[in-house]
């Protein structure tokens, strides 16, 4: 499936405005929760929506979190939401719940007195230069929901943050795995730059 980038099915992602923001850009996509058809995917979409414990429940029963771990060594990976916060080490949302493991540190609820979840348009501010945001100035804004955060254990692994009562990770990468806490599919412009940008990772 060249040039191909698969979506996951694993029964909480939003992937209906995925595969269209990914579809008017051009660039092929597909859903799928096979393991043949995602080694085939130049590319891999890990969206997400609700709790870490029976996302990766999910991913486990589907047999989908070790193809993930052995095909984010190959190809670009890209973790959306809950699908950013499951590349990590563990979560504390609900229970201690182990994730991927692709990037070390921890999920936990987000600090604040502000209302929980976050929910609307909040802007980035960029740490650091990754192809995820080339293109993209300082303070774009995107679309967040969300009431927990993922902390990276190393520094090197954050790309950008946004405030909501403390500094948050909103975008993180390590070789060529990357997340958005926000929703790039959501967030307009910015959003679709942001997915042409992973698009134009395909080798």
């Amino acid at each position: 499936m060249k040039n191909k980038i698969a979506i996951i099915d694993y029964g909480v992602g939003n992937l209906l405005s995925v595969t269209k923001a990914l579809s008017y850009l051009g660039l092929t996509n597909f859903i799928t929760s096979d393991a043949k058809e995602i080694e085939k995917a130049a590319a891999i979409i890990l969206p997400g929506v609700g709790a870490f414990p029976k996302a990766m429940n999910n991913l486990q029963q589907r047999g989908l979190d070790k193809i993930l771990v052995c095909q984010s060594q190959k190809k670009p990976l890209l973790g959306i939401c809950l699908g950013m916060q499951l590349l990590f080490s563990r979560s504390f949302e609900i229970k201690e719940s182990m994730g991927l493991g692709l990037i070390e540190g921890d999920v936990r609820q987000i600090k604040t007195n502000l209302k929980l979840p976050q929910i609307g348009w909040n802007n980035l501010s960029i740490k650091k230069d990754s192809p995820l945001l080339a293109g993209l100035p300082q303070n774009s804004y995107v679309y967040f929901v969300h009431s927990f955060c993922a902390v990276p254990a190393q520094n090197q692994n954050l790309v950008a943050t946004t405030t909501y009562g403390e500094e948050i990770a909103a975008v993180v990468e390590k070789d060529n795995i990357f997340g958005c806490q926000f929703h790039p599919e959501k967030s307009s412009e910015v959003g679709l730059m942001i997915l042409k940008n992973f698009g134009g990772l395909i080798k």
